[in-house]
């Protein structure tokens, strides 16, 4: 097994996800089998009860693991299905020892950062390393593995100490340590300034890990003078520093590496010369390049809490990108705050109040994201009842999906009291429900989570056919809430068609409205299996229906 692990230096938000993902698709573009790893240093168990004002998004795997969104990123440039203990923390590997230390497995020792936790580290990266993630039985060849945060960082200091023994543990030629670091010019000479980086790889040699490669990120192509300067004061040649400059958009990351030759100096410090091809990134280049020239645009509403930071919602932003790339259509998200469609911000905020409405009445298709808390949902069922009145596409997930019945319910049915438990736990009209398996004091990892099955009621409603008319799919899930299975007759008299179930028939998986042009809620979370090239269903039509939030018919 081989190990490329990614640090990052100077700042923060760098891009180390994203070079992480783009070495290993490049890796897997050479003929090599990859795998990824992803270093969290903080102290929550997982992502899961952390705000995405505070970490993004919660990504989610087919495990139910609740992960950072890095790992989104690999799954989604490495085609890849990881797995929980992918995503390493502080908080996994303290309660791993503390568990062992109350078994008396340290035979009474004083359990110490140094061996103990460093030592859980190392065990916990090899084994993770050697699970297959594409499909196949036997291990991968490359484990790309990405530290979390900034090199200084008192919270990563364990880990950069056991991976610092890890490399001697796997030996010379199985260990090759790429350096992210930020190269910055100055506006007022125009000068590309190295001194940053030299302190980040001192502060980095200062602990006892030697970076091979140095990919440095600027604003600009790195010039010969200040590659010479990085190379001199780092003890790096200089064919082992690449520059990820700003692109168009982070497919031509992996572009940039390859152009660069970063793979082969991989390959030189791992040992590959004579097992790997030359990178094959003919349909990535292509995928790249056409999504610049892409012109006409497609307007997609993305009413939500948490609109304020992109990142939020990651997932939902890559699969309407895959979808519109795979319709040569330019994707424009229109950010919509759902709270700045009520009635109380007409009065507070007349402005915001009328951009978003301005927004809502321009889009080409209306999505709700998932979502937790009461913020903003008043706004949200206002958005849903504008695009099923007006007969704009909508793709409603998760809390989306809830909303979508709720307005139904309150605007078809006339039951104006129909709500959710989660915002009136005591309402009369409860169309949505806590989940009778579900924990209510505890919140970490209780939720209805990971890949569920889901079975289509017809093969003739629009989701089956978007889904190439199979009887069943696996799609992820994150909910606490589910639709009142007692009221769904009611709901379906009145003309709601609840076409995806699970498998007992009484959990409501799929809703949509036979008579609109396009109007899905998807209890599950299509956006998390969506990848390039292969656009999840529901944001993309597959079928000759050809009916979806980014291409209506």
């Amino acid at each position: 097994m081989k190990y490329v692990l990614v640090t990052g230096g100077v700042v923060s938000g760098l891009g180390k996800g994203v070079t992480a993902s783009s070495i290993g698709l490049l890796l897997k573009a050479c003929g090599l089998r990859v795998t990824a790893i992803k270093i969290d240093p903080y102290l929550n168990t997982d992502a899961g009860t952390m705000s995405p004002f505070e970490h993004g998004e919660v990504f989610v795997l087919d495990d139910g693991g609740e992960v950072d969104l890095d790992l989104g990123n690999y799954e989604r440039f490495m085609d890849i299905k990881l797995t929980r203990d992918n995503n390493i923390t502080t908080g996994k590997i303290y309660q791993s020892v503390i568990d062992k230390e109350r078994r008396g497995d340290y035979l009474g020792k004083t359990v110490q950062v140094v061996p103990h936790i460093t030592d859980a580290i190392q065990d916990w990266i090899e084994r993770v390393a050697h699970i297959p993630v594409d499909g196949k039985t036997s291990p991968a060849d490359v484990c790309v593995i990405e530290l979390g945060g900034t090199i200084g960082d008192i919270e990563s200091m364990p880990f950069i100490q056991a991976l610092g023994q890890f490399s001697y543990r796997v030996g010379a030629g199985n260990f090759c340590l790429v350096h992210v670091s930020l190269v910055p010019v100055l506006n007022v000479v125009g000068e590309q300034k190295t001194k940053p980086t030299q302190h980040s790889v001192r502060a980095l040699r200062g602990q006892g890990l030697t970076p091979h490669i140095l990919a440095c990120r600027s604003t600009m192509v790195l010039d010969e003078n200040a590659k010479g300067k990085l190379s001199q004061f780092c003890l790096i040649p200089a064919e082992n520093i690449v520059t990820l400059y700003d692109v168009p958009n982070i497919w031509h990351i992996p572009l940039l590496l390859r152009d660069q030759k970063a793979h082969e100096a991989m390959f030189k410090v791992l040992n590959l010369h004579g097992v790997t091809k030359e990178p094959n990134l003919e349909e990535w280049t292509c995928r790249a390049e056409s999504s610049d020239l892409l012109h006409e645009p497609v307007r997609i509403a993305l009413v939500g809490k948490y609109t304020c930071l992109s990142d939020s919602y990651l997932s939902v932003l890559k699969a309407l990108l895959h979808a519109s790339v795979d319709c040569q259509k330019k994707l424009v998200v229109d950010w919509i705050p759902a709270s700045n469609l009520e009635s109380a911000t007409a009065k507070e905020n007349p402005d915001a109040f009328k951009a978003a409405w301005k927004l809502l009445k321009g889009a080409d298709g209306v999505l709700v994201p998932g979502g937790f808390g009461d913020r903003g949902v008043q706004g949200k069922i206002i958005a849903a009842k504008y695009a099923r009145e007006n007969r704009i596409p909508f793709l409603g997930i998760c809390l989306g999906m809830q909303i979508a019945v709720i307005e139904f319910a309150r605007s078809v049915l006339g039951v104006q009291d129909a709500n959710s438990t989660e915002f009136e736990p005591h309402t009369k009209s409860p169309y949505i429900i806590f989940m009778p398996e579900g924990s209510k004091t505890h919140m970490g990892g209780t939720m209805r989570l990971g890949s569920r099955r889901t079975y289509f009621q017809t093969k003739e409603c629009k989701s089956a056919k978007l889904y190439g008319c199979k009887s069943f799919i696996d799609e992820r899930h994150r909910h606490r809430y589910e639709v009142n299975p007692d009221l769904v007759a009611r709901l379906e008299n009145a003309g709601l068609s609840f076409t995806g179930k699970d498998e007992t028939g009484q959990r409501m998986e799929i809703v949509e409205l036979p008579n609109h042009p396009y109007f899905i809620g998807a209890q599950f979370h299509p956006e998390f299996k969506s990848r390039p090239g292969k656009p999840s269903p529901l944001f993309l039509g597959t079928s000759p229906l050809h009916v979806c939030i980014i291409c209506p018919s």
